[in-house]
């Protein structure tokens, strides 16, 4: 009985820091290929008001090189959440993640750490 119950707790913290450290162990975590093409597809048939905008206001060049993979967002920085048709189309996000738009930038960001996973530039604002 007491080999069971280490058994099922080493299963437990096994999969518990498997969750929490995936980056650390070497787990990719991006944007599928069937979900970029949805993406494209939705911003392609939907301008949005940034796309029309003649002059969009950026982000400051020192935030915005920091929107890249493997980097944390920026404290405070303004998220918005992707328009709700498009999420609809979207297979779930996986646990743990979310999907933002920031600066014209569709980012896959893991929540608990703020660390960007995958980016997908120039989708919105072209």
């Amino acid at each position: 009985m007491n080999k069971i119950i280490h058994s099922v707790i080493a299963v437990v913290s096994l999969s518990l820091c498997t969750t929490i450290f995936a980056a650390d162990i070497g787990v990719d975590v991006r944007f599928s290929n069937g979900e970029l093409s949805i993406i494209r597809a939705y911003y392609e048939q939907h301008p949005t008001t940034e796309r029309k905008k003649k002059n969009h206001r950026s982000l400051p060049p020192g935030i915005a090189r920091n929107l890249n993979r493997g980097k944390s967002l920026p404290p405070g920085i303004a998220k918005q959440a992707l328009p709700g048709a498009l999420v609809k189309q979207l297979p779930p996000v996986r646990d743990g993640y979310e999907r933002v738009v920031i600066d014209g930038k569709v980012l896959l960001v893991e929540v608990a750490t703020q660390v960007i996973h995958d980016v997908l530039a120039d989708v919105i604002l072209k």
